[in-house]
């Protein structure tokens, strides 16, 4: 995937002295404004090497399948795209990636650039968890610090704007399978699974899924969808995620079963399916919901060169036509 990406797209790899890749976008200017950094254990492409580009990331820092990058590789990020007006780190709330993230950012400002950090913990399966972890829904907060960078805004302000986005965010993944790690046996010894995390980390119980139907209502309930849906002025936004193996089809059976539940006049912009944040090869799919801001709604909408990035469509009241003969 890495070959790939540095073969196709605008992105060149940096040396370091451990051996760990350090992605930039190919043609930034430190000095051009806020950069905006993210990164995290590999297994989950396109991200966060597939949202390198204008108007999203000016760096992405991967790790090890499943693992944190090394501080000394955040540290090498930080360095080489940040210039004076700083940079913003966004963060999954996992426990290495909050170490190793917070910890280069420690020393980067020890040499003294100006760095910020966004957190991102959109999980809502396990409410009563103290650390919720980060999901798809961090693609939609890089999407939208990548905006404001680009568009000149300080780096006080990507931050803030970027860390109002993450903190109302809601994601739950279903699966029927878990992802296959390199080595394993390829035969499932779980069953359906809400509320699994992209670590391939066991769901929050156990399900029985009756078709796509019943999946999507399973998770937007867990969601409490209807009440996110009332209570949200100007509609939602929606991001139908495939965590790594489902097929164009079910994509497209998921997306008709989730527009039909929320209901398509609430759904102001639908992202997916799509794979954004991924899981190997799980069998499953997560929901993210957002409140439709004007802010978020200008971000998604504005153009940018990252290659995993999907352009978000606008559902309507379905219509019915008139046979014609």
């Amino acid at each position: 995937m890495l070959s790939a990406l540095l073969s196709t797209a605008e992105i060149d790899r940096l040396g370091t002295s451990d051996g760990t890749a350090v992605l930039v976008r190919r043609g930034h200017d430190p000095q051009a404004g806020v950069a905006v950094i993210s990164g995290g254990g590999s297994g989950h492409e396109p991200a966060h090497a597939g949202f390198l580009g204008d108007g999203m990331l000016a760096a992405a820092v991967p790790g090890s399948l499943f693992a944190s990058p090394p501080v000394s590789a955040v540290l090498e990020a930080i360095r080489a795209v940040t210039g004076p007006a700083g940079c913003v780190l966004i963060i999954k709330n996992y426990t290495g990636d909050r170490l190793n993230f917070g910890l280069a950012a420690e020393r980067a400002r020890e040499e003294g650039l100006d760095v910020r950090t966004v957190l991102v913990a959109d999980d809502v399966s396990l409410p009563e968890i103290e650390q919720p972890r980060g999901l798809a829904g961090t693609v939609l907060v890089h999407k939208v610090a990548g905006h404001l960078a680009a568009a000149g805004a300080s780096v006080e302000q990507v931050a803030e704007a970027a860390q109002r986005i993450a903190d109302g965010l809601r994601t739950i993944g279903l699966a029927l399978t878990p992802a296959t790690l390199p080595g394993e046996d390829t035969e499932p010894t779980r069953g359906a699974e809400l509320g699994l995390g992209i670590h391939n980390e066991p769901g929050a119980r156990e399900v029985d899924v009756d078709g796509a139907a019943g999946a999507v209502q399973q998770v937007l309930d867990a969601l409490d969808a209807d009440e996110f849906v009332r209570t949200s002025e100007h509609g939602v936004v929606a991001v139908l995620n495939d965590l790594g193996g489902c097929s164009p089809q079910e994509g497209l059976v998921l997306t008709h079963e989730l527009l039909d539940r929320l209901g398509r006049d609430a759904v102001t912009r639908l992202l997916g399916p799509a794979r954004l944040m991924t899981s190997l090869d799980m069998h499953g799919f997560s929901v993210t919901l957002a409140p439709a801001s004007e802010e978020l709604v200008a971000a998604l909408d504005a153009p940018t060169t990252a290659p995993g990035w999907v352009r978000p469509s606008s559902p309507c009241a379905r219509r019915r036509f008139r046979a014609v003969g």
